[in-house]
């Protein structure tokens, strides 16, 4: 995909980096760092949204949900556009699930978004003025016996999808450990941290990780030492 037309300056002001999303994608939160469309791990979690718990939570850690929405199709890469079969928050989130016991619930809208980054970045313009509740495709999972989310998304527009503030309307996070985890074009976690303690006063809102789309093929050593300090990998 050749890059946009658009100059680069007004794109991101537009969308403040509608952060890309998966190692091949970049939308949701840009894509693998070095040659496009390398995906480190091509199984994507059912289409259901019931949570799969195939693992168990490791000794005296507590009961895991990692949570997450991610968009693949056309997306921002290093100043110009790379399609992404998979987004770039789902490949953080596979790689998450790599490394420690976790359920895993994937996001998905009713209305799917569109493959076209700027049919996107336009709807997500019109949903954040409209303060907009994006439905989500299945049911919601009961969060009865977790103690820590780990809550994903792309940045868009220096925040969390809206979406996400369905995801946090529509289910109890109250006395729950919420762990933040984005992909990004430029703006790191950007307004997450302080939104989601916001919409999350019954819950305690903790460190969260924030990987460029470019780097999540390589975001390995990143993602263990968060899961380290968050106390979740020994």
């Amino acid at each position: 995909m050749n890059p946009s037309s658009l100059d680069r300056r007004s794109l991101l002001r537009t969308i403040g980096g509608i952060g890309a999303a998966t190692a091949v994608g970049a939308l949701a939160a840009c894509a693998p760092s070095g040659a496009p469309v390398t995906t480190p791990n091509t199984t994507a979690p059912g289409t259901r949204s019931d949570v799969n718990p195939t693992t168990s939570p490791a000794a005296g850690k507590g009961r895991v949900l990692l949570a997450y929405f991610s968009r693949p199709g056309e997306n921002y890469f290093n100043g110009g556009r790379i399609n992404l079969t998979i987004g770039n928050t789902e490949v953080l989130s596979q790689l998450i699930a790599s490394l420690v016991a976790v359920d895993t619930y994937r996001i998905e809208a009713s209305d799917p978004y569109s493959n076209d980054y700027l049919a996107t970045v336009a709807r997500n313009v019109t949903e954040e003025a409209t303060n907009a509740r994006p439905g989500i495709a299945t049911p919601l999972p009961s969060l009865v016996g977790y103690d820590t989310v780990l809550l994903g998304s792309p940045i868009w527009n220096v925040q969390e999808p809206m979406i996400m503030r369905t995801f946090m309307e529509g289910v109890d996070l109250g006395g729950l450990k919420v762990h933040p985890f984005v992909t990004h074009a430029m703006s790191g976690l950007g307004n997450v941290p302080a939104n989601y303690a916001r919409q999350l006063p019954r819950s305690t809102v903790g460190e969260g990780l924030a990987v460029r789309g470019e780097e999540v093929a390589n975001s390995r050593p990143a993602v263990e030492a968060w899961l380290r300090r968050i106390g979740l990998l020994d």
